[in-house]
């Protein structure tokens, strides 16, 4: 097996396991409140990295940080785990994975739209073209346009989810291309610091109640496996794959998502929603195939703060 066949196949296994994790925490939202089930899975993946990056060195470039460099990792860390993936549990608690899967691709085009103004990143014709197509898929999917009882608050926080995700994503890139920090111990810090507010605000709000062992194993294995495991496996994949390759993998998981809920989950999907998707995802699909790739220090820092810890972020 050539290298980067294997680097295909490696990143394809992270979306996948991203892609299972709406899944479970649709599962795990039945017995843990969200807020407490979002920051108990990223401080323990933050206690998994956190020896990680301590034994490759990666903190001890911590040293030299300036305050503002400091500020700006809690920043982030408070907008992309506290407010981005603290809001992703809680709409995953009123609406379909599906369709949350499918607005959360708007981040995105916002991405995009804020990286114009402040990262000076333009775009050319067949992005254009592909954002226009996106936004087709999302309106063949949702027409008619009706809210069902019960999902108004949702949206709301799904709306609150994409912009956090998109300017998180924004900040990430700046932090990696102007401190010159680790990828890694980006990640650890940031993670740490938002994680532990989400923790915080989780048992204030909404407390911890009595859980079983299931419970806990659920939320270990997604803080284990889906986070601190799939966080390396993917920075694994990119010195390998490009910039488009990976964003186009990662893009997969519009489609992996809506499989794997309605098998599971029992979401169903007409035809109309499935043309919807399949629209959306070529729209998603042209945005990024041809996006140009940043220097090779650059490439590498985008994929860990940007999209995705995707997280199947994306989570």
């Amino acid at each position: 097996m050539s290298p980067h066949l294997r680097a295909v196949l490696q990143a394809l296994l992270v979306t996948f396991i991203w892609s299972l994790s709406w899944v479970l925490i649709k599962i795990g939202l039945a017995d843990i409140p969200a807020l407490t089930f979002a920051g108990l899975r990223y401080v323990m993946a933050f206690l998994c990295l956190l020896p990680l990056a301590w034994r490759r060195g990666d903190l001890a470039t911590l040293r030299g940080l300036s305050r503002p460099g400091w500020g700006q990792l809690i920043l982030l860390g408070l907008i992309y785990y506290t407010i981005t993936q603290g809001s992703q549990f809680v709409t995953l608690n009123y609406l379909p994975a599906v369709t949350f899967s499918l607005l959360l691709n708007f981040s995105a085009v916002l991405v995009a739209l804020l990286g114009i103004t402040f990262l000076s990143e333009r775009l050319t014709g067949q992005q254009w073209f592909g954002m226009a197509l996106f936004f087709a898929g999302v309106l063949v999917y949702f027409y008619p346009v009706a809210i069902p009882a019960g999902q108004g608050l949702g949206y709301l926080v799904a709306a609150i989810s994409v912009s956090a995700n998109a300017l998180s994503s924004v900040i990430g890139r700046a932090v990696n291309r102007d401190s010159g920090l680790p990828p890694l111990a980006v990640t650890t810090v940031s993670m740490g610091a938002g994680g532990g507010v989400l923790l915080l605000a989780g048992l204030l709000t909404q407390g911890l109640p009595p859980l079983g062992w299931q419970s806990w194993l659920l939320i270990a294995w997604l803080a284990v496996v889906h986070t601190a495991f799939t966080f390396n496996l993917w920075n694994h994949t990119l010195r390998t794959l490009s910039a488009a390759e990976s964003s186009i993998i990662n893009n997969t998981m519009l489609i992996q998502i809506a499989l794997l809920a309605w098998l599971f989950l029992g979401e169903s999907l007409n035809a109309q929603s499935i043309l919807g998707l399949v629209i959306a995802a070529g729209g998603i699909f042209l945005f990024q195939f041809r996006r140009r790739q940043p220097p090779a220090g650059k490439q590498h820092s985008q994929h860990t703060a940007g999209t995705a810890l995707p997280d199947e972020t994306r989570s």
